[in-house]
């Protein structure tokens, strides 16, 4: 809002704090994309710019850009990363991304039966989109039990639990390390550190998140090992299969 270049903020759907600079405008926004490009037609609105994951997920880049609306964000096949956590799984597998094992599964009893023989701590993940909620880290084999019922038979996430990853839980600090990228330059931002558990010293369900602060807790080294065997490797990967 303080840019020379700027002269008017929309914000879909909005909040209070935001309205101070913006005008608020109360339209569905994961799926109704024919109303948002209206919206910045109408407005001439130079530059949009996505921050939830579903619209993401749902295509509304590629819609836009078909209607030559200028949108900053990825494309629906570059956003299937974030929309399944089965898919970002297989894909770091394929190209040798390090991450923690797991197995999938679409068969609740299969599941539990894989559970109830593994060693805890262990993490169960809804597939799909659950705003930031799909991920419950179990203590026991008999926790780990409940919450595939409660992901898989009571649908606590909807469709989005479909389909599970049952993973080893990793220890050490999180960092979250974002990049900007066309899909050729790469632009790192400043790190963070997100606490998603809903209460103190990391007890309870995990959020959208408590907060965060920033940087996070990374070194020169650490950021040029994220870079080599991360980030290069996963743009190199989405460029294989045409994801960019």
């Amino acid at each position: 809002s303080r840019s020379p270049q700027v002269e008017e903020i929309f914000a879909v759907p909005g909040n209070a704090g935001i309205s101070e600079i913006a005008q608020c405008k109360k339209i569905e926004y994961e799926k109704n994309f024919s109303s948002l490009a209206g919206l910045v037609s109408k407005e001439e609105i130079g530059l949009t710019i996505v921050g939830p994951e579903v619209p993401l997920v749902n295509g509304i880049v590629d819609y836009f850009q078909k209607k030559g609306l200028v949108i900053f964000g990825p494309s629906k096949a570059a956003a299937l990363l974030e929309g399944s956590k089965v898919f970002a799984k297989r894909f770091m597998k394929k190209y040798h991304i390090p991450t923690a094992d797991f197995k999938v599964f679409s068969n609740p009893d299969k599941a539990i039966a894989y559970v109830e023989k593994r060693k805890a701590p262990i993490v169960i993940k809804a597939d799909g989109l659950a705003a930031g909620k799909g991920v419950l880290v179990t203590e026991t084999p008999q926790k780990a039990v409940k919450a595939i019922k409660l992901i898989m038979e009571k649908k606590a996430f909807g469709e989005a639990g479909k389909r599970i990853l049952v993973e080893e839980k990793l220890f050490g600090q999180e960092v979250s390390f974002i990049v900007l990228t066309d899909g050729k330059t790469v632009r790192p931002l400043i790190s963070s550190q997100d606490h998603k558990p809903i209460y103190n010293h990391d007890q309870g369900p995990n959020t959208g998140g408590m907060g965060a602060y920033s940087p996070g807790p990374i070194s020169a080294s650490l950021h040029k090992k994220i870079m080599r065997r991360i980030i290069i490797p996963t743009l190199q990967g989405m460029k294989e299969e045409g994801r960019e």
